[in-house]
């Protein structure tokens, strides 16, 4: 039997401990970690509730924290939506969390979340739809199989990653374990870049050089995607805030790996990467452009690092969401990311899908008879 309870967070440093508690029984992601939560509201300051469970033995099993946002669509529609540890602001939200949930006691886990959406459904009623982002799809279904509300999905993406702990056991280099074609992509590349000099993989020195290195990746990062708002998060003077409070606190717990792979003194790539419960979370990169596109610097980079991660003896090195071709290419799927919107019963909602289900079948209509559908 678990006591559920909320409250208006106020005292972050009470909040803290209780977090860093709980964080030491869970089996969880970084993104859960105090790190990744702290400098979010450290940065952001949302204003959140706290959602509490505790077991009859008085000790915390399970926290989350919950904003509100009233999201405005199509122009008529009004939803009282609430989100966890997300704000509803693009431009907060930017930092895209990924293996979201309720932070939990390892033991039960599934219940106590399952547990904490009744709750919201019984014990906090104003509300029409509540957001999860970026969790893994099976947990999605569970978590809507025990609240019996709507789920519709916003976004989603493949997880792909490289299962290191196995190719310790199997004895097989990270390069042996990928196709033919990959495995010619990478030495064609390797060849290449050996004309400037030998390869190496160099890491910054102190923190302030962790930073000038991220400093790099967001020049190459907003050359390749773009320096409008809307396209790298590097143009976002917020998103980068985060990430700058975090390598701060993340380098002091050796939590964050900047990389940077180098042919002689001709710089190639740098990668920003997690560490966490010995798996290696791949974020993002800035990548040098290329003359030639049988140059691969990121298929080279990323198994330059893999093989010394393996080396290091990680288990796990996660390129976490997205279709990009190169993560099938270097990884294995393992899971689904997911937006999911549950939604309670309301008209309002339900016009909403109505419509959303009327505009679909005159999409596919169009498409199977060739209409223009732009």
């Amino acid at each position: 039997m678990l006591q559920l309870s909320h409250y208006e967070l106020t005292d972050i440093t009470a909040l803290a401990r209780d977090w860093q508690l709980l964080e030491r029984k869970a089996q969880t992601s970084f993104f859960l970690s105090w790190n990744w939560i702290g400098t979010w509201l450290e940065i952001f300051r949302p204003s959140v509730i706290v959602v509490k469970a505790v077991r009859q033995n008085g000790s915390l099993c399970g926290l989350g924290l919950i904003s509100q946002k009233v999201e405005k669509r199509h122009g008529v529609l009004h939803a009282r939506t609430l989100l966890l540890h997300q704000t509803g602001h693009w431009d907060q939200d930017q930092i895209w969390i990924e293996y979201n949930g309720f932070l939990t006691d390892q033991q039960d886990s599934l219940l106590i979340e399952q547990q904490f959406i009744q709750y919201l459904c019984s014990e906090y009623p104003h509300w029409d739809e509540l957001v999860l982002g970026g969790i893994e799809e099976n947990k999605a279904l569970q978590l809507n199989l025990a609240s019996r509300l709507y789920m519709h999905e916003r976004w989603s993406a493949p997880c792909f990653g490289v299962d290191m702990k196995h190719l310790r056991f199997e004895n097989i280099s990270y390069l042996a374990s990928l196709t033919q074609n990959t495995r010619y992509q990478i030495r064609r590349s390797e060849r290449m870049y050996q004309q400037f000099g030998e390869l190496t993989l160099r890491r910054p020195a102190s923190q302030t050089e962790a930073l000038s290195f991220f400093q790099r990746i967001g020049q190459l990062h907003m050359r390749r995607w773009g320096s409008a708002l809307h396209q790298s998060g590097f143009a976002n003077p917020q998103f980068v805030s985060f990430h700058q409070s975090l390598i701060r606190l993340c380098w002091e717990h050796k939590q964050v790996d900047l990389v940077a792979l180098y042919a002689g003194e001709h710089h190639i790539a740098t990668f920003y990467n997690f560490f966490y419960l010995n798996k290696v979370f791949f974020y993002l990169s800035g990548i040098e452009q290329i003359s030639d596109n049988k140059e691969k610097p990121g298929l080279l980079g990323h198994s330059y690092c893999i093989q010394q991660y393996l080396d290091h003896g990680y288990d796990f090195y996660d390129f976490m969401g997205g279709s990009e071709r190169y993560k099938s290419q270097l990884g294995n799927w393992h899971s689904r990311l997911v937006q999911v919107s549950m939604q309670r019963p309301r008209l309002k909602l339900k016009l909403e899908r109505a419509g959303r289900w009327v505009k679909n079948c005159l999409l596919r209509s169009a498409i199977s008879k060739g209409y223009p559908h732009d």
